[in-house]
């Protein structure tokens, strides 16, 4: 008899720490923006609401120099908050980001 292989475990977000099931709204992040010569290096797999705060919070010259990494990301203050309140939420939870924007 043949066993089944196990179901792997989903990804888990690096921002917030809570697994990206499938289904769920995600996106890649460029850790340098493309439009700041980051067309082509690394990315990481993200919850859109996180995606979406992270655009919602940084420019993207500021994401460029000083925010590159998820290390970084997760140290600015009001990322840091929001990782607290959405790492409350179930995995596919998602709602609209407030507010505009930040301007490229």
């Amino acid at each position: 008899m043949r066993h089944a292989d196990p179901i792997p475990d989903p990804p888990s977000c690096p921002l917030c720490d809570r697994p990206i099931p499938p289904g769920t709204k995600q996106s890649r992040h460029h850790l340098v923006p493309k439009l700041r010569g980051g067309k082509g290096g690394p990315t990481v797999l993200l919850h859109q609401i996180c995606h979406n705060e992270i655009h919602a919070t940084l420019t993207e010259a500021e994401l460029a120099r000083d925010y590159s990494t998820v290390a970084a990301l997760r140290a600015h203050p009001r990322l840091a908050k929001f990782i607290a309140w959405v790492a409350r939420r179930p995995p596919d939870f998602h709602s609209r980001t407030p507010g505009a924007r930040r301007k490229r």
